[in-house]
């Protein structure tokens, strides 16, 4: 599974169009397409915020295999509650970054709080190796979830949803990497969002 990396600065995505008007009037507008079920919108406002979102997360977490796992979980909220932006509060980008730090204060919260919970254990019981605690479960849940959606996919589905959402590679690279045109890689990972959304028990 690769890593999580930038956008590289000759990608031609709409980040780097130069206007921040602009390109606040487009995120305005992918959001609302996404809002509505539009994987395109969704895909190209991917494209667009994901290297700022990992960025953040990563900066909290300090660890990029947890920021990778975040930065996925973001995705997917925002794509389930991208109806509930409301431009008069703020921009989108600063709502998605909202979202993403919450997220990712959340999860050193629960692993500071596994980790006391589990420390107090074994110093009240030490003759008792080891019990995952309630705490642990919990961090772990929406993990679990994605990971069961993940499975309910195709081997080919699954493999463009990694590259795309995992490795963070745009849909023309993800093409050129398994050799498909634009359209059908594309077609994959729509494909793949919307049996994710299904498995989740996402309403659309």
């Amino acid at each position: 599974m690769s890593p999580l990396r930038s956008v590289p600065a000759g990608d031609p995505s709409p980040d780097r169009e130069g206007d921040p008007t602009r390109l606040a009037d487009l995120l305005v507008e992918l959001l609302a397409r996404s809002a509505r079920g539009d994987e395109a919108a969704f895909a190209e406002l991917y494209d667009a915020t994901a290297s700022r979102v990992h960025g953040l997360v990563l900066r909290v977490l300090r660890d990029l295999a947890q920021s990778e796992e975040v930065t996925q979980e973001v995705f997917l909220e925002v794509w389930r509650t991208a109806s509930r932006f409301q431009q008069h509060r703020g921009s989108a980008v600063s709502w998605l970054l909202t979202m993403a730090h919450r997220r990712a204060v959340d999860r050193v919260r629960s692993a500071e709080s596994a980790s006391r919970n589990e420390t107090t254990y074994h110093r009240q019981n030490p003759e008792v190796e080891h019990d995952a605690t309630v705490e642990q479960v919990e961090a772990s849940l929406e993990a679990r979830r994605v990971h069961d959606a993940l499975q309910a996919l195709t081997d080919v589905q699954r493999q463009a949803l990694e590259l795309a959402y995992f490795g963070g590679y745009t849909h023309t690279e993800v093409a050129r990497m398994l050799e498909l045109p634009v359209g059908t890689a594309k077609t994959r990972i729509r494909d793949g969002l919307i049996r994710m959304r299904d498995a989740m028990g996402v309403a659309q």
